[in-house]
Order: C-alpha cells, then structure tokens, then sequence
C-alpha cells in the first residue's frame, strides 16, 4: 500500500523487486509457486530441522518467510490484531551472493486491524546490500527498520525473546514476545505435504508467544497485550501448478490447545487439506486430511472479489465444531500479490482466537 519511493539506491532496488515479483505472478500457482523449480533444493522427507540453523535463510531454496501473528486486547479491552511478515525469493539458483549481484529478492508486510480499520503496508529490498537479511543466532530478521530480532538471552529451542516492530505513515507498533516452550514442528515432523504429487515444505511454528507492547494509530497510542504465533516456512515448489490458492487457520483455543489447518484449492475442485493438533503438552499430532471439514459459510465483497470470511471448521476424531467470526471482514492485504489476512475468534465445542490467511482470491469471487 504505500512505499514513500525515494530516488536512491532503495528506489532502484525496489523497483527492480516489484517488477520480477509481477514477473513471477505470472507463472503458475498463487504468486508463481506452483512454477517449476529446477536448479533449487529440493524439500524432501526425512530431514531433521536443526536450531539455530533453521531459524535463519536458507537461500538454497526459491522462497521461505518469517511469518508472525498477534491477537492482542487493548487497555479498554478492545481487541486488534497484528502481523509483521518478512519473505525471501531467490530469482535463479545459485544460493547466497554479495553486493548488487545478488539473487534475493525480499519483501515485507505489516498490518495493524481493528473491528471499524485495517491499516498494512508493503517494502521490498534487494539482498546483498544490508537493507534486508536474516541470521541465526543471535536471531535478527529485518527489512529497512521493520525488525524482529533477538539477543544472545534468545534460545535456539524456544525462539524467544523477541522484539517486533514496524511502522509506516498511519501506523506503527513494538511487541515483546516471550516464552519457554520450544518451538513445535508442523506436518510429519517438520515435513509439510502441500498435495498428492509431492509439493511441501520445512514447516515449523512457535505458537506459544505471549505479547506486550504497544501499537499507534491515527495519533494514539494504547498497551496492548495478548499472544502470538510465528510461522516458518522454506521451500523450492510449495504449490502444484493447478493449486490456486490457500484458506489457512492458526488457532489459540481456549483448552489451551493449538491447531494449524489449510485448505489448499485445486481448479477442478479436489481440494487438499492438512493440519496439526498441538496438544496441551506441546506434541504436534498431523491430522488425517479426511478427518478435515473446512466449510465457508458467508462470503464478503472486497472490491471486485468474493471472499470467503466466515467458516465452519470441523474435526470429528477430536470433538470440534467451531464457527468462525472474522474481527474485520474486510482486512484485505493490498500488496503486490493481494491476498486477505485477519484476526478471528471461534465459538462453539471451544471458544478461541487466532488468524485466518486467504490467497488466490480473484476478481471473478477465486
């Protein structure tokens, strides 16, 4: 949404980032990510993820993010909701090269979103230069001043604590997150499946953050406390070519258990599901993906698009129903690949909160 170009080196980099990103939108697959990949890394079975190791780039793959989430209350008990995302995308293959010779790509989106606003915003940087880079210990991930870093007090096993922070014209915030539980894998053990003909991805989560700071809008800034869930995903192709899009759900439930679910929707209609329970004790138990229900149950018009902003998400082998309720249907994601991402609560045999990601929704309703 909005970029503040100056001409500079920044304003060159950027640039030079939109126009390979819209390149790449072409391809395949949301985004170019069901396009082929020869040259990368492949993502296989088997791997062991390693910490810190992994908490850093891995610029042997096209693509990974740092991905973060909030559901925070304010000092009247207002909730809102928050997201701060860092992506890195290699252009060719050939892993890590200094200077402007560089072959990463980065881009980064912050979002702050309450019940009556959604305020985001979009950077991009070319690697190689210092504007954009992650590194693994002691952790620090930053795009320009959009930071999430540790210190050496951040535990490889744990990730935290961190510091999160971003701001832009119309809104800014700083978070500390901490926790003690280990960060938990996703999928089988770390490998995420994304369909049948062997897309996925490394794929692990830190859904255990709990969160306090501060977010400034229009002027106003309020304490803000609540927790977090961070995202952490690298791949080469995580997308078939017939994949459209996700409908992706991280869920802080009120038995004090987690669950990551997706949705990732095919053309002809054969959608693929996939999802974690994260039990009380912090086991991450893959979910069969015919013991999945994921059911849009009300649909809300952004612009030209339909999207689906309210569910019904069911997993009979584990006694839940829920209803989901979006905080703001209409936190669309403005950005160079347009998608929508927001805070939800769910009611129902649990009540809860967390976030809900929707790609691939077109002009013509997805």
């Amino acid at each position: 949404m909005s970029a503040n170009w100056l001409l500079s080196r920044r304003a060159f980099a950027g640039g030079l980032a939109t126009l390979l990103l819209a390149r790449a939108a072409q391809a395949q697959g949301f985004a170019g990510l069901g396009s082929e990949a020869s040259g990368f890394t492949e993502v296989l079975p088997g791997k062991t993820l390693s910490f810190p190791a992994d908490h850093g780039a891995h610029p042997d793959f096209r693509i990974e993010w740092w991905y973060l989430t909030a559901n925070l209350t304010d000092e009247r008990g207002e909730p809102l909701g928050l997201q701060w995302t860092l992506f890195r995308q290699a252009m060719a293959p050939g892993g890590e090269d200094s200077g402007w010779g560089s072959r990463q790509m980065w881009m980064a989106h912050a979002a702050v979103t309450r019940a009556g606003s959604h305020h985001s915003a979009e950077r991009f940087a070319r690697g190689g230069i210092g504007q954009a880079a992650v590194t693994a210990a002691p952790f620090s991930a930053h795009l320009d001043n959009w930071q999430l870093h540790g210190s050496e007090a951040t535990s490889a096993a744990s990730l935290a604590p961190l510091e999160v922070s971003a701001a832009d014209a119309d809104f800014s915030y700083a978070l500390k997150l901490r926790t003690e539980r280990p960060v938990v894998l996703q999928g089988d053990r770390g490998y995420s499946k994304k369909s049948e003909r062997g897309q996925a991805s490394y794929y692990y989560s830190q859904p255990y953050f709990e969160a306090e700071g501060s977010v400034t809008l229009g002027g106003r800034a309020s304490a803000v406390r609540g927790h977090a869930w961070m995202d952490r995903e690298w791949s080469s192709q995580p997308l078939a070519s017939d994949q459209t899009g996700w409908d992706w759900f991280s869920l802080h439930l009120s038995s004090g258990d987690k669950l990551m679910l997706f949705r990732l929707r095919h053309s002809d209609g054969r959608h693929y599901f996939a999802g974690n329970w994260i039990g009380i004790d912090g086991h991450s138990t893959p979910l069969p993906a015919d013991g999945i229900e994921l059911t849009p149950t009300a649909e809300t018009t952004i612009g030209e698009r339909r999207v689906s902003t309210s569910w019904r998400i069911a997993i009979p082998g584990r006694g839940v129903a829920l209803t989901s309720t979006p905080l703001n249907a209409n936190s669309w994601m403005a950005t160079r690949f347009p998608y929508w991402e927001g805070p939800i609560t769910v009611s129902g045999s649990h009540a809860g909160n967390g976030y809900l990601e929707m790609t691939g929704y077109n002009a013509n309703g997805g």
